[in-house]
């Protein structure tokens, strides 16, 4: 499949989603969304494929919506397919926030606007030292259409959140990981070896153990507490009858790396 707005590499057992718009920052448009979520179904359908890394191409992670596409709408038309571009941008991130396999953000770069909140629906963010990271939305009258007001605050806390969100501010990728934003700040050129790292770790995990861990963490945030832990023992106990359950305490029992098969 060939693609313009992105570039998609299977790379060991990572699938790299690269945005690959850089004379504009990568901003988003309706066609790099599209392509976006065909390769989702990619990395998706491959069982090899055991992690998703999202990136971009040049001195930009992803600087948000592409205003230019927007503004050069007819303006008879604006309203409606100003609406549908946001629908389609919605359904992407809710997509890429419940993919099946974690998916990791490697920020090389600014990130605003709607790539903040792209980075928001990602499981785990590494980013480079010179990654600047913020909302932009206040900075032009705008209000989030892909999450982040909502995702934000539950990421970071409504104190930090509403000051990323009311000043516009750009951050150093740095200032963000005692928050939580940010898991690791990788040295400059270093970035991609970082990533490729951790999916190497994930590569000997169970993709089925992974998939359900994932959705566990997902689902009991937003249960009460007693709530999420009887679906945790409902989970586990299913988990019980899988073969990468028995195959991991049989490896651990002889000794041996295990063999899993995602189910």
């Amino acid at each position: 499949m060939r693609f313009e707005d992105i570039a998609y590499e299977e790379r060991g057992r990572g699938a790299w989603i690269r945005l690959n718009r850089p004379d504009a920052l990568n901003t988003i448009n309706p066609g790099l969304a599209r392509e976006f979520d065909e390769a989702l179904t990619l990395a998706e359908g491959n069982p090899d494929i055991i992690a998703v890394v999202v990136t971009g191409t040049g001195r930009a992670f992803c600087a948000g919506a592409d205003l230019k596409f927007l503004g050069d709408l007819p303006e008879e038309h604006r309203e409606r397919e100003t609406a549908n571009f946001l629908n389609q941008v919605m359904e992407l991130m809710l997509r890429l926030e419940k993919f099946p396999k974690p998916v990791i953000c490697a920020v090389n770069g600014l990130s605003t606007g709607g790539g903040t909140e792209l980075l928001l629906c990602c499981d785990l963010v590494v980013a480079s030292a010179k990654a600047q990271i913020g909302d932009g939305h206040a900075n032009f009258g705008l209000l989030p259409g892909g999450g982040a007001s909502v995702r934000l605050p539950r990421k970071i806390g409504p104190t930090r959140a509403k000051y990323l969100l009311f000043t516009g501010e750009l951050r150093p990728a740095a200032d963000l990981m005692a928050c939580g934003l940010v898991n690791e700040v990788s040295q400059d050129g270093a970035l991609e070896t970082t990533v490729d790292r951790i999916v190497d770790k994930l590569s000997s995990k169970s993709p089925l153990a992974l998939k359900q861990v994932k959705m566990l963490v997902d689902d009991g945030l937003e249960q009460p507490l007693d709530t999420a832990l009887r679906l945790e023992l409902l989970a586990s106990a299913l988990h019980n009858h899988s073969h990468d359950m028995r195959e991991g305490i049989a490896a651990f029992n002889e000794k041996r790396k295990p063999s899993f098969k995602g189910c």
